[in-house]
């Protein structure tokens, strides 16, 4: 061990502490407000299903702690606990190519991982959303999932892992560069790619027959300059009582998506609400920030990884004996969450700020009263908490708390009247 393992366990220990606290403190705020509807909300939402979104909250953030000890858990296990260089031992004497070596040693630590928390994902879905009234999935829909899922991961991660693997040992010192533009490239055919090919294999997705609804959301579309590939209704209903509604795609490829759940809750101007809010993001051009943000420290994340790279303290410091490439970016991959981790408030602000400059667009090409009533559904249909701890929120939640969200939309209807 050396000064960096010493601060790597540090960092570890305070993040694991810091995630159990603010958990701790989100937990006893609830409950503390558990015995009374917030004044914004007491005409709309009962007390019952206050607290049934109380009781809700605090069994997931009790199951978030567990999660949390077993990640970190794991992740001391494959450094400082030798695990990661069983494994490279192991990929290189049964596998004689480097590159796919490295990649069977990234896919069985990323399958292993997710089959150490299916468990707890199993037990969110039969056990809290069951409780809660929410799950619709069978245990049959939940194992194709997993199936699925590791399929998808097996066909897509592994040629793109090879890719990166080979720009690292190919493209000589600037290889870092070379596979920032792969990785982004990559993200952006991905995200061409998912609405038509990858999501459908979930869900299935039929256009809305709903004329007067298409239309209003036609007349949205051409007041606000949006194109859009078509408006779909998405069967979320098979697996779950939530209700959403998304954008997807880029380019000529976007498209709008409503769950059917959401289709059955609100109405027609409550839905043209929404979209008026969704687009507010398209038009602030928030969509492009967050795209240009990723690109950029997306590459500074890769030149930390050239400099860590020819290291050698960084990688004894994580126990490590059998150092190469794959080893070096699922390191990299693994640990850069915990130095990190103080970052997450700085993420939250902005993204919170862009919610409310959708908001205050969506004011202007819908009325402020209709969006109001349609969160007002979705915070009680999803069982959403009203009353989250101020400090836990500022680390978890990208949207503004309930109250303060209302509060906004309120001062914006006032002024349009």
């Amino acid at each position: 061990m050396n000064e960096f393992s010493y601060l790597f366990l540090f960092l570890l220990s305070v993040s694991t502490v810091l995630s159990l606290w603010l958990n701790s403190r989100q937990m006893a705020y609830i409950m503390h407000h558990r015995g009374k509807v917030p004044n914004d909300f007491s005409e709309k939402i009962d007390l019952t299903a206050h607290q049934k979104a109380a009781d809700y909250t605090v069994a997931k953030t009790k199951l978030a702690n567990l999660s949390t000890l077993i990640g970190s858990g794991i992740l001391v296990l494959l450094t400082l606990g030798g695990l990661l260089n069983i494994l490279v031992d192991a990929s290189q004497t049964y596998i004689y190519n480097d590159l796919w070596a490295g990649v069977a040693l990234m896919m069985f630590v990323f399958i292993a991982t997710h089959l150490i928390e299916l468990p707890i994902d199993a037990f969110q879905t039969f056990n809290i959303e069951q409780q809660f009234g929410f799950n619709r999935s069978t245990v049959g829909q939940f194992i194709k999932d997993q199936f699925l899922q590791l399929a998808l991961l097996l066909v897509i991660g592994a040629p793109i892992l090879y890719a990166l693997l080979w720009v690292m040992g190919e493209m000589g010192q600037y290889w870092w560069l070379y596979a920032w533009l792969l990785t982004i490239s990559f993200t952006f055919v991905m995200t061409w790619l998912v609405p038509t090919f990858i999501a459908p294999l979930f869900n299935k997705f039929t256009a809305l027959e709903d004329e007067k609804l298409t239309s209003r959301i036609t007349q949205l579309f051409e007041r606000c300059g949006f194109n859009s590939k078509g408006i779909y209704v998405m069967d979320g209903s098979r697996r779950s009582g939530h209700g959403n509604a998304y954008f997807t795609g880029i380019g000529n490829n976007k498209r709008i998506v409503f769950y059917d759940t959401l289709i059955e809750s609100l109405n027609t101007d409550e839905i043209e609400a929404v979209l008026a809010h969704e687009l507010g993001h398209f038009k602030c051009k928030h969509i492009t920030k967050q795209m240009i943000v990723s690109t950029i420290t997306t590459l500074m994340g890769f030149a930390l990884l050239g400099w860590l790279k020819q290291q050698n303290w960084f990688f004894d410091g994580l126990g490590v004996v059998q150092i190469n490439n794959a080893a070096a970016l699922l390191l990299f991959i693994l640990v850069l969450p915990i130095f990190t981790t103080f970052l997450q408030p700085m993420g939250s602000y902005f993204q919170r700020k862009f919610e409310f400059e959708a908001d205050a667009f969506a004011s202007t090409i819908a009325k402020p009263e209709y969006l109001i009533q349609a969160l007002v559904k979705l915070y009680r249909d999803n069982a959403s908490t009203l009353t989250p701890d101020p400090l836990y929120s500022s680390f978890h939640h990208s949207h503004p708390p309930a109250g303060i969200r209302i509060n906004h939309l309120k001062k914006l209807a006032n002024s349009t009247t």
